[in-house]
């Protein structure tokens, strides 16, 4: 596994949804992330960080978050910080 930190400001809103078909994920939430050398990521959260960056994030916050790359080089979210 590949551990990633990035830092930069959401530029979408999140994209909250649930899963019906799958036993280990009940819900996602997905929104791109603008870094500070200007180059977007896609995050991804799963379950209770889904739950949590619906409920507490907004476009253009800054943002703090840890995590690792999947196959499609987008960002499996394991925390997050609100950056003030």
């Amino acid at each position: 596994m590949n551990i990633c930190f990035f830092m930069g400001k959401i530029v979408s809103d999140i994209d909250f949804q649930f899963i019906i078909h799958d036993r280990r994920n009940i819900s996602i939430a997905i929104f791109e992330v603008e870094l500070n050398n200007k180059s977007k990521i896609t995050v991804i959260g799963y379950n209770e960080m889904a739950d949590f960056c619906y409920a507490t994030l907004k476009k253009n916050d800054n943002i703090a978050l840890q995590g690792y790359l999947n196959s499609q080089i987008k960002v499996i979210l394991e925390d997050v910080t609100l950056e003030e």
